[in-house]
């Protein structure tokens, strides 16, 4: 393909590799809205590298095109209803239901599907798909922990707490005090395992493949690209390392010299 075109993007995956070993843990990634799956490219091939299987989920009705096998394409009909009351709560109860169809129908429809523990699942998104990771997990016992990239929280956290492993990673609009306090809210109410991270200079799609692409787009790539998405898939993986195959560590235990951008909310992450 000539350069500049998205479809001529080089990608680490190989088709159909043989899996290296069984009994893997399963992580479920969810894009922003309107973004389909392949957003999180990225991400997904370093998890995948690591021992887990990674399925992303495209949200029909919600990108722009999603096309099923035999080549329908559905639009997005969501798109026009962004700005109504509700929209956010009732997107994330849809991607729930998403998500648990998933689960449902792996065992069933996915040859390699014995491959997967099923007592090991997790659920990672970004934006509306990280928010809808705590929805699933409200609601899905199946999902044992749960990460958002800098998403707005939407769901009803019981009031007497949720105690499964949680992780908030975000750019600065998420400090405590700061433009979304959605976090904050919810923080008060997780009672297990927590961490509140805040990546230094990170924007919205730091968490993304969308920075990564902007040169095949020809756009100039802003500084920082390739680290913020280091730090992603890091802090992730360690989240994940820990709480699906009871690795210790201690990166989230506290700061690193080695990655001084992130930042360790409530206690020492107020507004800059």
């Amino acid at each position: 393909m000539p350069d500049g075109t998205l479809s001529g993007t080089r990608t680490n995956a190989v088709a159909d590799a043989e899996p290296a070993g069984r009994n893997l843990p399963l992580v479920v990634l969810s894009p922003g809205f309107t973004n389909p799956t392949n957003t999180l490219t990225s991400l997904a091939e370093d998890l995948a590298s690591r021992g887990y299987v990674v399925a992303g989920i495209d949200h029909t009705y919600e990108s722009y095109a999603t096309t099923f096998p035999g080549g329908r394409v559905a639009e997005c009909l969501a798109c026009d209803s962004d700005t109504d009351p509700g929209f956010g709560t009732g997107v994330v109860a849809g991607r729930a239901a998403d998500v648990s169809f998933v689960l449902d129908q792996l065992p069933a429809k996915w040859r390699g599907s014995d491959l997967i523990d099923r007592s090991t699942i997790a659920m990672v998104g970004q934006s509306i798909g990280g928010a809808s990771a705590m929805a699933t997990m409200v609601r899905d016992s199946r999902v044992r922990a749960g990460v958002d990239m800098d998403g707005t929280t939407y769901a009803r956290i019981p009031k007497n707490g949720f105690s499964r492993p949680f992780l908030f990673l975000g750019s600065p609009q998420h400090v405590p005090g700061g433009r979304d306090t959605s976090w904050e809210r919810d923080w008060k109410l997780l009672t297990g395992w927590k961490r509140w991270l805040v990546l230094s200079g990170a924007e919205h799609q730091s968490f993304t493949d969308g920075p990564l692409m902007a040169g095949a787009l020809g756009i100039r790539p802003a500084s920082g690209v390739l680290r913020a998405a280091e730090l992603t898939r890091t802090y992730v993986a360690a989240f994940l390392d820990l709480h699906l195959k009871s690795k210790r560590q201690p990166l989230l235990d506290e700061p690193s010299s080695r990655y001084p951008e992130v930042r360790f909310c409530p206690a020492a992450c107020g507004p800059r």
